[in-house]
């Protein structure tokens, strides 16, 4: 831990807790890595959906390391968060979950066989290890508990956790629909205690009045029975032959392989002016080379006409489906077989007349025709406006619109009982829950959510970070199926009934849950010990856009229980603390761009909120703070708010927290480890005026040389961190010597922000990587352009990824990346992200003429010499695949790469960092065997970067070429 002299009298004051020493992380990032698992996750999970909520290992780390004495060991903490072995097995807990994982994929039996131990979620500590904890903190916090504030509490993980301790909590939240969830978790839960009984009483009755409603809306067909769900999308007329034209992608309804499972088949009808629909079971009924799913009418161009060929472009018909102008198509019917299971059929006039009396039920019910009348939020990443979807209602179908109303009635229509019979603490607590059921089943039952191929069932519309009208949606029948109303009320209620059996009845007493801003908390000053908070991710989730759907229906059912939370008609936008450029759409200018402006938003809110968590925090108190983001501005952002609150940053640790990202997922914001960073209040706090600024060349060298240092640490650690979170994972330190240096200025006297230091941290850990994982290289002798490239494939892994990641390792080579994506083409956007191109994207093509030749492709493989040293292996990449060995070797004599050692470091770097089963890792190895690598005088062949064995590297043959 560096520290500054400036802060020594203050910080010498404090009370160490254990967060500021040694923590076990290897262990709990192993376990958070457990508990990742989609079937086995930890009850307030089920209850609603939510954005990324912190794995309990990690969560319970951060509230009793920040609460308890430092020379509590390793051992003891892991033990009181029911990580160990059984009782009879005395070891180092660390080294043994360490080692259990390392044999974890040779294991007999479950993952709790292996370990010795269930998921520690499961287990709250028991009456005597926190009768041992509290003796411990009452100790240390001068006779009294410690009580612990999450101020932007969210899905409630962080609270929760702190009261199954039994430490008093504090949970405030600014968004209603997390405030829900709070009240179940925290309030109702251990107050109330298990609601079973009621809840299946009430959930039966709700579903018995709904499914009398809506048997009109889905008929049954004597051996077809109810539908469980229609498949559909949407059909528009062809300009040309006023033919249906359907707006789906693909076929299938439920697909098994690539060529086996059922689809739809759909052809036109006598007259020309339909579609009509056949299921079919591939390959029982065709086989995929006579018909395939894949091919449905729709392309990104646009989509095709099945009767007369022409193609309606995108844009019309966007029009179409903006202007209403467009029908509701059913291509497939799930249904319940009466002798159990189910099944798919075509569509029947029954099925588009149940639709037609939705429609028709729409415009007559007053109370319909009204409902969710609520202009919608149009975001920036918003990819249902364009389409018409500018009211909440507007994003469901009638028969979605009718299906949600019959549940919401008869909800409303048992709620009066249910009070009646119940104290008003009981009657909340079943209300609350029925209310989070209905928002789940909102979540599968609207047009953003799309048909689940995989399985035929319902996939969900808050599966991503927008809100996009899907082309293949499904009608829900919530009264039938294996998606039913039912199901979600099983799932919730028995998370309910889960959460409740972890708590006691006095951990009610302990708790105080609030709706409003962060920054202007109810609390008093100086009266909360520690804060454990994990900050909304500055741009990454606009989570009062993304919530909107469940709110405006969550409020329907609660406005009554809850007047207060569910006052407005949307949440709140204008108070939340994200990097929201939608609110900067009409005041951006040349001058201060969107995201500029929200850029500064985001850093005033936090900066609001850390100045109101400094007042509530006793001196003395701690504040840890659990941060996952990539980008350098979240972290500038965030470092600059803490440090002008007035926190002295005292420790940092990162700690494997989410399951790596697949490499044709990666470039999110979300990083795939959590960084610890905490801060504590100083008894006297000093003014700025009265501090000394420090000069930034002082520091910038300190700065390298701790983020190298952590670099190191941590891949000697063996965490399971990426490489990527190894440089996060240095912005901890980084920022430590940042902060107590602060305030850092030039010697112009201008003020050095925290992500200068950021980008020295980059480039010094990128360098120790270089170290560690490429063999005797000297990237900094070749071009900047080349060392970049270079640079992104050893630290990503993967040819995409996000752009301020690429950004950041350009600026610590010295290269504008911006500045050369055009002129070289060595990379482009994929999806808002980097993707890095091949020599195949690159190279003119050398065998045609060369007035004939691509003028988007830079590299002229006919040139006598390139300044890029990465153009001249692509070159010789290209020649070599076109015209063979021969040729290419008198290519690479004439242009004296032979002696050039730019050339070979670049070829053995590309060997070292990409991947082997790439077709560009194929080409750099031909020019690194045979007569090619005796031609070139390499030193090193590509067996010396491999496990296969030389037999398996055969150099190809001319006649494998083009």
């Amino acid at each position: 831990m560096s520290q500054n002299p400036k802060n020594q009298d203050n910080d010498s004051e404090l009370k160490r807790v254990a967060i500021e020493g040694n923590l076990p992380l290897k262990a709990v990032g192993i376990e958070n890595l457990k508990e990742a698992n989609p079937y086995f996750m930890p009850p307030h999970r089920y209850l609603h959906p939510w954005f990324a909520r912190r794995p309990t290992p990690a969560s319970r780390l951060a509230i009793l390391s920040s609460v308890l004495p430092p020379e509590v060991d390793a051992n003891t903490l892991l033990d009181w968060m029911q990580i160990k072995p059984r009782d009879d097995i005395d070891v180092d807990i660390e080294e043994y979950v360490a080692e259990k994982k390392r044999t974890e994929d040779d294991r007999d039996g479950n993952l709790e066989d292996h370990y010795g131990y269930p998921r520690p979620y499961t287990r709250t500590p028991t009456t005597d290890e926190k009768a041992e904890m509290h003796e411990l903190l009452r100790d240390h916090w001068d006779g009294e508990l410690p009580t612990v504030l999450d101020p932007t509490a969210g899905g409630g993980v962080i609270p929760f956790e702190s009261l199954r301790y039994g430490l008093p909590t504090a949970a405030n939240e600014l968004n209603p629909v997390p405030t829900v969830m709070l009240k179940v978790l925290l309030e109702y839960a251990p107050s109330v205690g298990s609601l079973q009984s009621e809840l299946n009483q009430w959930a039966d009755r709700i579903d018995d009045l709904a499914t009398e409603k809506l048997e009109p809306y889905f008929p049954s067909d004597g051996e077809r029975q109810t539908p469980s769900h229609y498949a559909c999308t949407y059909a528009v007329d062809c300009p040309e032959c006023g033919c249906d034209i359907p707006i789906t992608k693909k076929w299938w309804l439920q697909k098994q392989s690539s060529s086996k499972g059922v689809a739809a088949r759909p052809s036109v009808s006598d007259d020309g002016t339909e579609i009509e629909y056949e299921v079919v079971r591939l390959p029982d009924d065709v086989k995929k080379s006579e018909y395939n799913p894949q091919d449905g009418p729709h392309t990104r161009s646009g989509a095709e006409c099945l009767n007369c060929g022409i193609v309606m472009e995108s844009d019309s018909i966007q029009d179409q489906i903006r202007n209403y102008e467009f029908e509701y198509e059913i291509y497939g019917v799930k249904y319940e077989k009466s002798s159990g299971g189910t099944a798919w059929r075509a569509p029947t006039s029954e099925d588009y007349e149940a639709q037609s009396k939705a429609a028709d039920r729409i415009e007559s019910d007053f109370e319909l025709s009204s409902l969710l009348d609520v202009p919608r939020y149009i975001g920036d990443e918003d990819r249902a406006g364009p389409y018409g979807v500018t009211k909440w209602r507007d994003a469901f179908t009638p028969r979605q619109l009718v299906t949600q109303y019959e549940y919401l009635q008869a909800y409303k229509q048992c709620q009066a009982e249910i009070f009646d019979q119940y104290s008003r603490q009981k009657a909340e607590g079943i209300l609350a829950v029925l209310a989070l059921v209905a928002g789940k089943t909102v979540d599968r039952n609207v047009r953003f959510a799309p048909l689940d191929i995989s399985n035929g069932l319902l996939g969900n519309a808050l599966g991503g970070k927008h809100f996009t009208l899907q082309w293949s949606f499904v009608e829900n029948n919530p009264s039938a199926g294996n998606q039913s109303y039912q199901d979600t009320v099983d799932r919730v209620r028995d998370s309910y009934e889960e959460i409740a059996d972890y708590l006691r009845d006095e951990d009610a007493e302990e708790v105080h849950v609030s709706q409003r801003d962060a920054a202007d908390l109810s609390l008093d000053s100086d009266s909360v010990q520690a804060i454990v908070i994990d900050p909304p991710y500055y741009d990454s989730i606009i989570y009062s856009e993304m919530s909107d759907m469940s709110y405006v229906w969550l409020k329907e059912y609660l406005q009554d229980i809850y007047p207060d939370v569910f006052s407005d008609d949307l949440t709140d936008k204008s108070e939340e603390a994200v990097a929201n450029v939608a609110e900067y759409e009409e005041v951006a200018s040349d001058s201060k761009s969107k995201s500029e402006l929200a850029s500064e938003d985001y850093e005033n809110k936090m900066a609001e909120i850390f100045q109101e968590l400094y007042r509530v925090l006793e001196p003395g108190g701690v504040m840890t703070v659990m941060f996952t983001h990539k980008e350098s501005s979240a972290w500038d952002t965030l470092t600059k708010s803490l440090i002008r609150s007035g926190f002295t940053i005292t420790s940092t640790h990162p700690i494997t927290s989410e399951m790596p990202q697949r490499t044709d997922t990666r470039g999110g914001g979300s990083a795939d480890s959590t960084l610890l960073l905490t801060g504590r209040k100083p008894h006297d706090s000093k003014t700025e005026s009265e501090t000394v600024p420090t000069l930034w060349s002082d520091v910038r060298a300190e700065t390298r040389e701790v983020a190298k240092e952590a670099a190191r640490d941590l891949l000697d650690a063996g965490l399971s961190l990426t490489k990527t979170d190894v440089i996060i994972s240095a912005f901890g330190p980084t920022l430590q010597v940042y902060a107590d240096a602060y305030p850092v200025v030039d010697d112009q006297d201008n003020e050095i922000p925290p992500r200068r230091a950021l980008e020295e941290a980059r480039e010094a850990v990128t360098r120790v990587l270089v170290e560690e994982y490429l063999e005797g290289e000297r990237l900094d002798d070749l071009d900047d352009i080349t060392e970049w490239y270079i640079l992104s494939w050893l630290v990503h892994e993967s040819d995409t990824f996000h752009y301020d990641d690429g950004y950041q390792l350009g600026l610590g080579v010295g290269v504008d990346i911006d500045d050369i994506k055009r002129s070289t083409k060595i990379w482009g956007k994929k999806r808002g992200d980097i993707q890095l191109k091949t020599h195949e994207d690159r190279v003119q093509d050398i065998t045609l003429p060369p007035e004939e030749r691509s003028n988007r492709t830079p590299v002229d493989p006919e040139a006598l010499s390139y300044t890029i040293a990465l153009d001249a292996v692509h070159a010789a990449m290209h020649v070599y695949e076109k015209q063979g060995e021969d040729v290419a070797i008198d290519w690479l004599k004439e242009r004296n790469f032979d002696t050039d050692a730019g050339f070979k470091a670049t070829l053995k770097a590309l060997l070292q960092v990409l991947p082997q089963n790439s077709s560009e890792w194929e080409a750099a190895r031909d020019l690194a065997l045979g007569r090619t690598h005796d031609a070139l005088g390499l030193e090193f062949t590509p067996t010396d970067f491999t496990d296969a064995s030389a037999d398996t590297l055969e150099q190809s043959e001319l006649g494998d070429h083009s």
